[in-house]
């Protein structure tokens, strides 16, 4: 419920305010909207306003109009012909097409600018082991160098380095990156990134570049365990220190989990401290079906410092003025960043899957509402700019095409003819239902094959 709420609720805030860029500069420009409707199909409740506008709520909440008069969609009475839409100058029509697109980006502004000024939350960007052979490792980059900038611009989070960095690959550009190596010491080393191509964004493009996030080490104590599992059959107690397994030291949490699930229903002999005492015992996981493998399992958790890793997050705020002038930047720089995904679809350097249809888009409606306000804004802000993008596109039915054919009249200086527009709908009917067609399918492959 909490899924599907949110994703009516993103939907209606996105449609109204697309929508209502249509309707003001419409409005604006004398044109008579004769209906606002928040969905589509069978009017479920509408009254008229200012103007003659009826105001409409439909059964399907997955969309909306603007109906201004028109003489292409019906008879309009001599003395109105004034007011409609395709009686007015070809800019004025511009103006009318463009005006939902910009309003979908300007709430994408306004969202990041309240979101800045109220706080993002945020990983440092701090970085974890190295792994040998990366361009990191090739660069000298150091575990646990905090990264302060990517070519001058700094880097407050996690998410800042990454989205930085995917932003100059698609550039082909060169990352230099100045690091804090200890608490005075600055440092500044040279990113070859010219190995990745458009195509290992489908991917971890940042695990191929060797940036790992570090994370606090998790020591092989128990911090919690199953009423009947396994470990609890073994005698485990929270506050246990595994040591040893068949002779072999164990250091980290996740040596131990390694073990455990590489023994299905074997006995493994144990070597535990407790209270200062060593003690010895054996264990048999318990055999589990993981993602078609075969693996064991005990039914224990591990005793995390949560200090450790609270000291990794941050927040990232700005004063007012500062905070709206990140929030445009944020706005352009994603937008830029999807038109260029979208080229490289187009081109086949970067697969379909990226395409994301009503499924994925509801589940991560659901997931940033439950993860807080400020998670649900910055959802809102990104699916706005893409509304926004995707209907700039100069695909017929979309605001691009018909911004398309009013920009051929204004330089043509009379409209494309009536034959030319109606196979243009044509084209863009078959492209539009193929692109939901490979994003229903993406989604239903993530949501059968995860």
């Amino acid at each position: 419920m909490i899924t599907l709420f949110s994703f009516v609720v993103a939907i209606v805030v996105l449609v109204v305010f697309h929508e209502y860029g249509h309707y003001l500069v419409a409005r604006w420009c004398g044109v008579k909207v004769l209906r606002f409707s928040v969905g589509f199909g069978k009017v479920i409740w509408s009254r008229v306003g200012r103007g003659g506008t009826e105001w409409a709520l439909s059964a399907i909440p997955l969309g909306g109009y603007v109906k201004m008069l028109d003489e292409r969609e019906g008879d309009v009475p001599p003395n109105e012909l004034r007011n409609a839409f395709n009686r007015k100058p070809v800019l004025q029509r511009m103006a009318i097409v463009v005006a939902g697109p910009l309003a979908n980006l300007l709430l994408a502004v306004v969202l990041y600018w309240a979101l800045f000024m109220y706080g993002v939350p945020g990983i440092k960007p701090v970085l974890g082991e190295i792994p040998p052979g990366t361009p990191a490792a090739v660069a000298a980059l150091q575990t646990r160098s905090t990264i302060v900038s990517i070519n001058g611009q700094a880097t407050t989070s996690w998410q800042e380095v990454r989205w930085t960095l995917l932003e100059l690959i698609l550039q082909q550009r060169s990352a230099t990156l100045e690091l804090r190596v200890q608490a005075e010491a600055v440092v500044v080393r040279e990113l070859d990134m010219s190995g990745l191509s458009a195509a290992d964004l489908d991917g971890d493009f940042m695990r191929k570049l060797g940036l790992l996030p570090y994370q606090p080490p998790v020591y092989p104590v128990i911090g919690q365990l199953t009423e009947d599992g396994a470990a609890t059959r073994a005698g485990l107690r929270v506050g246990d220190r595994v040591l040893r397994v068949n002779g072999e030291v164990v250091t980290l949490w996740e040596d131990w989990v390694k073990v455990i699930r590489a023994h299905p229903e074997q006995v493994l002999q144990l070597e535990v401290e407790r209270n200062g005492t060593r003690l010895d015992l054996s264990v048999e996981p318990e055999a589990v079906m993981d993602k078609g493998e075969r693996i064991g399992r005990i039914g224990a958790g591990a005793q995390i410092d949560r200090n450790d890793f609270e000291a990794m997050l941050t927040e990232v705020r700005y004063p007012p003025l500062q905070a709206l002038s990140e929030g445009a930047r944020k706005t352009w720089e994603t937008a830029i960043i999807s038109l260029k995904m979208m080229g490289k679809m187009v081109l086949g350097e970067v697969s379909l899957k990226n395409l994301s249809g009503p499924i994925t888009i509801a589940d991560y409606a659901g997931q940033s509402a439950q993860m807080g306000l400020g998670a649900y804004v910055g959802f809102l802000a990104l699916i706005s700019i893409s509304l926004g993008i995707l209907n700039l596109l100069p695909i017929p039915l979309l605001d691009g095409g018909h911004l398309l054919y009013y920009s051929v009249e204004f330089f043509k200086g009379s409209p494309v003819s009536d034959d030319l527009w109606e196979a243009g709908q044509k084209v863009g009917i078959a492209l539009l239902v193929t692109m939901m067609a490979f994003a229903l399918y993406n989604d239903l492959s993530r949501l059968i094959l995860g």
